[in-house]
C-alpha cells in the first residue's frame, strides 16, 4: 500500500480524449501540444518511466452509439478513434523534443503504430521512452479502463492513474449530490461494498486482483503528477490493498 514516503516509477496514465477537444472542435492541436508539453515536463522533473492509455471519447464514442450499429462494430469504430489521438499525441511529443516515444497497439496498423508486445514495451520503457498505448485491448466489449488495468499488470507498472472529469471518488454523484463526500482513501474491498464507481467493474476487478493502486484525480490536475511521485494523494483519492 502507498505511503507518503511511496515513489512509484513506473506509472500508467489513463489520458482521456476530452483533453484533446474544445467546445468548438472535436480535435484541438493546441490541446495535444499543451498535454505533450505538460508530459515531457513531468517526465524529465521526475525521472518517471510512464506508459500511457489514450481515449477516444472525443472523435467516437462506441458504446453509446451501439443501439444504432452492431456493438462490435461501433466498438471497433471507438478503437480507431484512439488511434487517431494516439498518432496526434506522439507526433505532439516528437516534435517538441521526445524523439523516442513510441506508439503501441493491440492490432496492426504497421503503417503507423508499431504492435503492441509486452516485452517490447517493457525495454521501451526501461530506456526512459513514453509508450503510447492506443486501440485499447483490441477486442470489442473492453473499455479503455479495462486496457489500463491489464497494460498496468503486464507492464509491472506501480500505480493506475486515472485522470477524471471529478477530483476522486464520491460516496454518490457529486454532479447530481451537493452533499456528496469525497473518499480521500479507500480499499478496494470498501469500494466494492459500497457500489462505488470507481471505473469499469472489469478492470477495477484486474487491479483489485492484481493489487495495483488507483489513484483517481481531476484531469485539470495532471502538471500535478510530480506531487502522486512525491507521495501527495491529497487531491484525489487511493483505492488499494490495505
Amino acid at each position: 500500500m502507498p505511503t507518503g514516503n511511496t515513489e512509484p516509477k513506473r506509472l500508467i496514465l489513463k489520458v482521456s480524449g476530452e483533453l484533446f477537444s474544445t467546445n468548438e472542435s472535436h480535435i484541438s492541436f493546441e490541446k495535444y501540444n499543451e498535454v505533450a508539453g505538460r508530459l515531457i515536463g513531468i517526465v524529465e522533473s521526475t525521472g518517471i518511466q510512464l506508459a500511457m492509455v489514450v481515449g477516444g471519447g472525443n472523435i467516437f464514442r462506441g458504446r453509446e452509439r451501439s443501439h444504432e450499429v452492431d456493438s462490435a462494430e461501433a466498438d471497433s469504430m471507438g478503437m480507431l478513434a484512439t488511434v487517431i489521438n494516439g498518432v496526434a499525441l506522439r507526433e505532439a511529443l516528437v516534435r517538441q523534443g521526445a524523439e523516442d516515444t513510441r506508439l503501441m497497439t493491440a492490432f496492426h496498423l504497421p503503417d503507423f503504430a508499431e504492435p503492441y508486445i509486452r516485452l517490447k514495451a517493457r525495454h521501451h520503457l526501461n530506456n526512459h521512452r513514453m509508450v503510447i498505448l492506443a486501440g485499447g485491448l483490441g477486442k470489442p466489449n473492453f473499455s479503455t479502463d479495462s486496457a489500463v488495468a491489464q497494460y498496468a499488470h503486464e507492464l509491472k507498472c506501480s500505480m493506475v492513474l486515472k485522470a477524471s472529469t471529478v477530483d476522486g471518488v464520491y460516496d454518490k454523484d457529486p454532479k447530481t449530490n451537493k452533499d456528496a463526500v469525497k473518499l480521500g482513501r479507500i480499499t478496494f474491498q470498501e469500494a466494492l461494498e459500497r457500489h462505488l464507481m470507481v471505473m469499469d467493474s472489469t478492470a477495477f476487478a484486474m487491479c483489485m486482483l492484481s493489487e495495483i493502486p488507483i489513484f483517481i484525480f481531476n484531469i485539470h490536475d495532471l502538471e500535478r503528477i510530480p506531487d502522486i511521485v512525491r507521495g501527495d494523494f491529497s487531491f484525489g483519492s487511493l483505492i488499494c490493498s490495505k
